[in-house]
């Protein structure tokens, strides 16, 4: 953690004096709009959460008096969304929501690292171009609008934005009681002996490199770790790699990347879980060459965010969107089509 005299506030607040004990990350989601429960428990781990003077766990109870910051480890960011001319794939838009087929590349939110050309830019822009009687009146900035759930930066595929508070609210709580639905389309290293199977382990930071996630048996030593469950079955089999589809019971961060190698067979070209890496094949330089080759195809994991379904939040109707593979991803995955291990040892 970096010292006390490089961390730079973003917030204090002093808590009420008829304030009932509270946990504090429940206590700032509630006085920090816009930043979920998740972000402010994060916080608490890397030690920027301050009471009193000193920092605290994300289930420290607040008490009467209490002085609270959120300390940041670089200079407090102006976050307000910018317009931006960036290009939409827009599947599906109604004045309640809209479906958009994210390119891999674009990160969706604006933080730390990435304050521009995310796709929150995008849709400022988008709604900056619409007459205002056709959602242009629409402020991506409200937090109470936008991103229902996300995906990372280097997957693409369908993602989902609410236009009204109502929308979201109501979509959120879709996700939140698992009732959406959602396919990926995954390339993973090795082969599987079944045809499908269930992975249920509970996610949370790793505690090595926080930039990373990993599975954690025991919740009583890691209570942060939250529960997850994937569901894969075999869509196609390749000599040294395998084309599955990946159905999601729960949305956690990086879920079917960590799942996946957690069982041994990490995503094909994921460089943060050793994807990147020659993992299955022949120990010949034609067969090397040949990955690189793949590898240059697509040089980001072999992640689609293929299927999209939900109920329409204001008509009840039942809604499933579909998404075809970008061409990174149909390229590499006809190059694996094409193979033939006999010219390559």
């Amino acid at each position: 953690m970096a010292e006390e005299d490089e961390l730079f506030e973003r917030l204090r607040v002093e808590v009420d004096k008829g304030q009932d004990p509270l946990r504090i990350d429940k206590y700032l989601s509630v006085h920090m709009a816009g930043t979920s429960r998740n972000r402010i428990q994060s916080a608490a781990d890397a030690g920027h959460i301050w009471v009193n003077g000193k920092p605290v766990a994300s289930n420290y109870r607040v008490r009467p008096s209490d002085v609270i910051q959120v300390l940041l480890d670089h200079e407090p960011h102006d976050f307000t969304i910018q317009p931006e001319n960036i290009p939409l794939t827009v599947v599906y838009e109604d004045a309640d929501l809209m479906v958009i087929n994210k390119p891999a590349g674009l990160v969706v939110h604006p933080g730390h690292g990435n304050y521009e050309h995310t796709l929150l830019n995008a849709l400022a822009y988008y709604f900056s171009q619409k007459p205002k009687d056709d959602g242009g009146a629409i402020d991506i900035n409200d937090p109470n609008i936008g991103l229902v759930h996300r995906i990372d930066k280097d997957t693409s595929g369908l993602l989902l934005i609410a236009k009204t508070p109502e929308a979201k609210t109501n979509l959120a709580l879709q996700f939140f009681e698992h009732t959406t639905s959602r396919t990926y389309n995954a390339l993973v290293w090795g082969t599987f002996g079944e045809d499908s199977g269930t992975i249920e382990g509970a996610l949370a930071r790793d505690t090595r490199d926080r930039t990373l996630y990993k599975v954690y048996d025991d919740l009583e030593e890691h209570p942060e770790a939250k529960p997850a469950i994937t569901h894969w079955r075999v869509l196609e089999r390749f000599p040294y790699v395998t084309l599955v589809e990946c159905r999601l019971e729960t949305g956690r961060t990086h879920q079917i990347r960590v799942h996946m190698k957690t069982i041994g067979h990490p995503l094909f070209a994921d460089e943060k879980y050793g994807g990147m890496e020659i993992l299955k094949g022949l120990p010949t330089q034609k067969y090397r060459q040949y990955i690189q080759n793949c590898f240059a195809l697509c040089p980001r994991q072999v992640l689609h965010a293929k299927t999209l379904g939900f109920t329409h939040p204001r008509t009840g109707e039942k809604m499933f969107f579909d998404s075809e593979w970008p061409e990174d991803i149909t390229s590499l995955i006809e190059k694996w089509r094409n193979y033939e291990p006999n010219t390559l040892g």
